[in-house]
């Protein structure tokens, strides 16, 4: 395992709570992070010194969670969350503590945290305070919770999540009897609010291992926020172009695709249709007729409901919409897909196409890989003609229309979108002269 070295900043505050007679570590994350060769995203510090003690001894803080023991100390233009040891009440809610009593030991602070690898402690000078075998738990690369699952998760149900996600990020596995802990505990994951749910979804599935999926479904999380999901693994696709059920497929593709963001929900959700559109025929192949449309909604409704940004949703959604596209490559058909899907979306439509072609059996793999492949030829070369792909492009637009008389309102939208339809089929014609002769051809 790699070393730890604190920055000046952790290191100068434990310092000056220290010659005032406190204790203090850099904890939780960081020290795992920093075993792990990682660079931490932040440095906490945990200390017997009460909030008020430390806002004494600092000269810049900021009351970041007074209630329960957290000041922001900014040293440097950088901000360092200093807590105090604390040990929490009763969880009735299932996600907060109803009050948090400060403590001057160290290990009642320890004992409260999720998981082991996150109950580490470190003094530049006393070293490592590592209660529940931590440092082992990150060679064994194993999640496991402090003490008692069934109580760490009964706590706070997030941690569940937090555990599939922390697999995930850090390919590790989750020791047996913390996910039987999930397992048995999974309903209470309604307790938390969507907000936090969605944070902890996006983790897992940007993560290095989005097939980790597979246990939030296994595990029974899923079937509370994300019941779509579940179903996938229900319905199978009887045909020569797969090789697995829906959900098992939809991870495969996932797996395939780059760490972006949108792109791992897309693939999450790309076939989130198909449950509703199976139609099996005399000979018992299955067909999805429609199911791009019928994702395309559904995806909508399941990210409103995870309280996506409306960006995020519409990013998506197209995506689900256009994902099963096959126009025969020809430079007029890339054109009109373009037009279609939008411009800024096609190179995230190819890759999703080829993660999606990943996911399928080998039969006709390499035609339906070739075929990506020339209509990206294509729709590069496009590019490198500048040619008209959408409404912005058009060599008129709102402006000009109304100069020749057409009043505002959705006339000039329904103008500028058949323009476009006809400059994307024939690139040559979109000058200002011919598609204003256009235009007063139609008012004529």
């Amino acid at each position: 395992m790699a070393e730890i070295r604190l920055p000046y900043e952790v290191e100068r505050i434990i310092g000056l709570l220290e010659e005032q007679g406190f204790e203090a570590y850099a904890v939780g994350g960081c020290v795992r992070d920093s075993l792990l060769g990682r660079k931490p995203d932040d440095w906490d510090i945990t200390t017997d010194a009460t909030p008020d003690q430390v806002r004494r001894i600092f000269r810049r803080t900021i009351d970041t969670g007074i209630e329960h023991g957290t000041v922001t100390v900014r040293m440097h233009g950088q901000s360092f969350e200093v807590t105090t040891y604390r040990i929490d009440g009763d969880y009735s809610d299932g996600r907060h503590p109803d009050e948090v009593q400060f403590t001057p030991s160290l290990e009642e602070d320890l004992k409260r945290r999720d998981f082991t690898i996150n109950a580490m402690a470190y003094h530049p000078k006393r070293g490592f305070v590592d209660l529940f075998g931590g440092r082992q738990d990150l060679k064994e690369q194993t999640i496991r919770c402090v003490g008692d699952p069934l109580e760490r998760f009964g706590e706070d149900a997030l941690r569940m999540l937090r555990a599939l996600r922390f697999s995930a990020q850090l390919g590790f596995v989750i020791d047996e009897e913390t996910f039987a802990a999930i397992r048995r505990l999974h309903q209470t994951i309604d307790k938390v609010s969507a907000e936090r749910i969605q944070t902890e979804l996006v983790k897992l599935l940007v993560s290095e291992h989005p097939e980790r999926m597979l246990d939030v479904y296994e595990s029974g999380l899923s079937a509370a926020f994300l019941p779509e999901w579940d179903v996938l693994f229900e319905t199978p696709q009887n045909t020569a172009h797969h090789c697995a059920d829906v959900g098992r497929h939809s991870v495969m593709v996932m797996q395939a695709l780059p760490c972006d963001r949108v792109l791992r929900i897309a693939g999450l959700l790309h076939d989130i249709g198909k449950p509703l559109s199976r139609k099996t025929d005399e000979k018992g192949i299955d067909h999805f007729v429609g199911h791009p449309q019928v994702g395309e909604q559904m995806t909508k409704k399941i990210l409103r409901r995870l309280k996506f940004d409306n960006d995020t949703i519409y990013n998506v959604a197209r995506l689900v919409r256009f994902h099963d596209e096959r126009p025969k490559p020809t430079a007029r058909n890339v054109r009109r897909l373009a037009a279609r899907v939008g411009d800024d979306a096609m190179e995230p439509l190819f890759a999703l196409k080829r993660a999606d072609i990943a996911g399928q059996s080998d039969f006709h793999r390499d035609e339906k890989l070739a075929d990506v492949d020339a209509l990206e030829v294509f729709y590069r070369k496009s590019l490198e003609q500048k040619d008209c792909l959408t409404q912005k492009d058009l060599a008129i637009g709102g402006a000009e229309l109304i100069a020749l008389g057409i009043e505002k309102g959705p006339q000039i939208g329904r103008i500028l979108k058949t323009l476009l339809a006809e400059v994307v089929d024939e690139p040559e014609k979109n000058t200002a002269e011919y598609l204003t002769k256009r235009v007063k051809e139609w008012l004529v």
